[in-house]
């Protein structure tokens, strides 16, 4: 079996696994994935609201629901898996 950690022969520090975790995350295009569902909701609700806003205002908008998402998303990781 091949040594996960390459040649090192311990995991190195908390820092160096977090830095690899990111990274695997990062090339699973996590962030890409993140963002397509949230647009694909937020499109599909404002064609459910029925309302016409003008490119800026899309955009704009997205970028606000989008912020909110994520907040969310941080306050429940902080909150702890028994918040759930």
């Amino acid at each position: 079996m091949l040594n996960p950690f390459g040649s090192q022969k311990v995991p190195g520090s908390y820092t160096d696994l977090r830095k690899r975790m990111f990274q695997h995350v990062q090339h699973l295009n996590v962030n890409d994935q993140i963002f397509e569902v949230v647009k694909n909701a937020y499109d599909q609700a404002l064609n459910r609201e029925n309302v016409v806003l003008s490119r800026p205002e899309i955009t704009r908008m997205l970028s606000q629901i989008m912020k909110m998402v994520l907040e969310d998303m941080l306050k429940k990781l902080e909150e702890g898996p028994s918040a759930s």
